[in-house]
């Protein structure tokens, strides 16, 4: 009788989700050891990369007549250009590398790398994005519409700074569990193609629903403050240190440590 287990080779056929759950592992184990500098340079690209989906995101939003629903459905579609040039052309992004932690929960990495990953991976994004925001301010393309994508961003930006902290905590940790599950669905992918797909509708998820992304926030805060949104430091902090707290118990609670209970600890 001939064995009817899916071939997880075969380029047809997903990964299962034990295997899925061994693959990330081994990512987290691989991008620990990576070079300092590697780590810094790919976290750079992941913020610029966050950057133009939030750009694509913050046009399509603009004089947008489809209606609540389907205008956010689509937004969100735009702003999965983010990681998709993330997980395709290769980066590093604080949020998806949440899901470390299944490897470290393995002991297979330190606390000590998981922590510097983490710091040296956020800076590097944020620094990227504000960047991003920079050079979209001097490249003139807010000016589109005679303004309007300029309004939409100092709008967007002023009410994420309104957020109350415990629902931008909320925002942050329902985000990141969608992002986590985005990337981690493309280790379920064999192609590029498998991955851009299993990237949209997580990521459209999140954004239509209005949850916090701590690395686009670094993007889309700056960028209106840069064009006169009416923000001070405190209100940055307000949204970022929630938000960056969701987004970790987001990724490395509800989706990393959760898989690895199921998938990998030891029995």
């Amino acid at each position: 009788m001939a064995d009817s287990t899916p071939n997880p080779v075969s380029g047809i056929d997903s990964y299962a989700p034990a295997e899925i759950a061994r693959r990330v592992e081994n990512a987290g184990v691989a991008k620990a050891a990576l070079p300092l500098l590697s780590t810094f340079v790919l976290a750079l690209l992941a913020g610029a990369f966050i950057a133009f989906g939030a750009m694509l995101f913050t046009l399509v939003m603009t004089g947008s007549g489809l209606g609540l629903g389907p205008g956010r459905l689509l937004g969100g579609v735009a702003f999965s250009l983010g990681l998709i040039l993330v997980v395709v052309a290769g980066a590093e992004l604080f949020t998806g590398n949440n899901l470390i932690v299944m490897a470290w929960a393995d002991r297979k990495i330190s606390t000590g790398a998981l922590i510097k990953n983490w710091v040296v991976v956020f800076i590097g994004n944020v620094i990227g994005s504000l960047a991003m925001a920079v050079l979209m301010v001097l490249s003139g393309s807010l000016d589109i519409g005679g303004g309007a994508i300029a309004k939409t961003a100092v709008g967007i930006a002023e009410a994420k700074v309104a957020l109350p902290p415990l629902q931008a905590f909320v925002r942050g940790l329902l985000c990141n569990a969608l992002v986590c599950l985005a990337v981690w669905l493309c280790f379920a992918a064999h192609s590029v193609s498998g991955k851009i797909l299993a990237i949209v509708f997580p990521i459209s998820a999140f954004v239509a629903l209005g949850f916090e992304h701590s690395i686009a926030n670094a993007y889309l805060i700056p960028v209106g403050w840069l064009i006169g949104a009416n923000i001070d430091m405190a209100g940055v902090a307000a949204n970022m240190i929630p938000v960056t707290a969701g987004n970790i118990v987001g990724g490395s609670v509800f989706v990393a440590l959760v898989y690895w209970l199921i998938y990998l600890r030891k029995k």
